[in-house]
């Protein structure tokens, strides 16, 4: 990354606002899926499926959702690739973080 890391303070909320935006998407779609296979649940095993879907999702999330300045670029270009976080909640960013963070979701694979 080049001096661009440097996050002024209206980005700094914008940043913060479309976090935290992603973050309860992704929290509400596992809570959906969560209630739909406890309620399909039947047998004893189909419970710890459930938990294992649980535990994995935690750490997914927690793995994805990554707060530090030097990282958020990624972050965000990672959420939008997976359908957690609308571009356009990024709007105050400067277009430089724009194009990068574009750039970078438009990338196959994880990240």
């Amino acid at each position: 990354m080049t001096a661009d890391e440097k996050w002024s303070p209206s980005e700094k909320k914008v940043a913060r606002n479309a976090y935290d935006a992603a973050l309860k998407v992704a929290l509400n779609k596992t809570l959906a899926e969560l209630k739909s296979r406890a309620h399909a649940a039947a047998t004893p095993s189909e419970m710890w499926d459930v938990e294992d879907f649980l535990r994995q999702q935690r750490r997914k999330i927690d793995q994805l959702f990554d707060y530090r300045y030097s990282r958020l670029i990624e972050v965000f270009a990672s959420l939008i690739r997976q359908g957690y976080l609308d571009e356009n909640l990024l709007i105050g960013l400067s277009e430089d973080k724009r194009q990068t963070i574009r750039r970078y979701a438009s990338w196959n694979g994880g990240g």
